[in-house]
C-alpha cells in the first residue's frame, strides 16, 4: 500500500509546497510519513468532527485545504483537532496556498465551476510566478443580478451578496477565499465582475463606485470546489486507496 509520504510527494508534484505564500503554514502537519494508507478523508478544514469521522471510517490520513496548524501551538488541549489527530494516530497533509496557485488547483476549479473559458492570469505571485487570481469569459453575457444568481446556483451556496456594477458582464475575474483585494486588478484587466469568497464593506462601496459587480459567495463555497476534483486526481494515481469526501465538512455560516 502507498504511504503518507508517497501521497505527499504526489501532491508536491503538481502543487509544490515550496510555492506556498510566505505567510502560510502547509504541508505534512501530523502523523508518520512511513505509515501505510488504505483510506483517506478529504475536507476543506480539519475540525474535531472531521477527525472523529476519519477515525470511524478507519482513515489513516486526512488531506485538507486549510492548515490544521497555522500559528505556533502554545498548548495542546484535548478535544482540539491537532490533539485528536495524535490521539487517533491519523496523519494530516494540508495543501493551502500552494493548491490555490497550482494548475488544476482551487482557482482553476472555481473557474471551471463558473464555466469560464479563455482563462488567463489576472495577478501573479512574485515569489513563484504563479497566478493568484484568474480571469475568463462566461458562457454568455449576463446582467449583474442574473450573474449573481448563476454563481449562487453553480456553487450551491445558501446565499451571497453582491454589488450591481450596472454593466453587462462579458469578462469575469476570480480569486477563491479572501480575494477581494484583486478588484482593482480585475477592473484594469477589463472585467465587469469579480467573484470571491469574502468582501469588506468598504470594498463593496469601492466596487460599486467603479462599476464592478463584486460577488462574495462565501469562503467555504469558493474553495470547496477543489475537493472532489482533488479526490478524483488522487484516485487515479493511487487506485488501491479509498479517497472519501468528509461528510462533516461544511460551511459554518448559517443564513436566514
Amino acid at each position: 500500500m502507498p504511504t503518507v509520504g508517497e501521497i505527499y510527494k504526489f501532491i508536491d508534484g503538481f502543487a509544490p509546497f515550496r510555492t506556498a505564500m510566505d505567510f502560510d503554514n502547509c504541508g505534512f502537519q501530523a502523523g508518520d510519513a512511513a505509515a501505510e494508507v488504505h483510506t483517506v478523508l478529504l475536507a476543506l478544514d480539519i475540525t474535531p468532527d472531521v477527525v472523529l469521522e476519519a477515525s470511524h471510517r478507519n482513515a489513516q490520513l486526512i488531506i485538507s485545504h486549510h492548515p490544521v496548524i497555522f500559528n505556533p501551538l502554545r498548548s495542546l488541549k484535548a478535544a482540539t483537532a491537532p490533539y485528536m489527530l495524535a490521539e487517533y494516530g491519523i496523519a494530516a497533509i494540508c495543501a493551502h496556498t500552494n493548491l490555490d496557485l497550482a494548475r488544476g488547483g482551487v482557482n482553476t476549479c472555481l473557474a471551471d465551476r463558473l464555466c469560464l473559458t479563455d482563462v488567463k492570469a489576472l495577478a501573479v505571485d512574485k515569489a513563484s510566478g504563479l497566478p493568484t487570481a484568474l480571469a475568463g469569459k462566461p458562457a454568455k453575457k449576463y446582467r449583474p443580478s442574473e450573474f449573481a444568481g448563476f454563481v449562487k446556483k453553480a456553487l450551491g451556496c445558501d446565499g451571497l451578496f453582491y454589488t450591481d456594477g450596472g454593466k453587462e458582464i462579458s469578462s469575469v475575474g476570480l480569486c477563491s477565499g479572501a480575494g477581494s483585494d484583486y478588484v482593482d486588478a480585475a477592473y484594469s484587466f477589463g472585467c465587469q465582475a469579480f467573484v470571491t469568497g469574502e468582501a469588506k464593506h468598504h470594498e463593496m462601496i469601492h466596487a460599486e463606485n467603479i462599476g464592478m459587480t463584486l460577488i462574495a459567495a462565501g469562503h467555504y463555497y469558493t474553495e470547496d470546489v477543489v475537493i472532489r476534483p482533488l479526490a478524483e486526481r488522487l484516485k487515479k494515481a493511487f487506485p488501491s486507496v479509498e479517497f472519501l469526501r468528509a461528510e462533516f465538512s461544511h460551511c459554518p455560516a448559517r443564513y436566514l
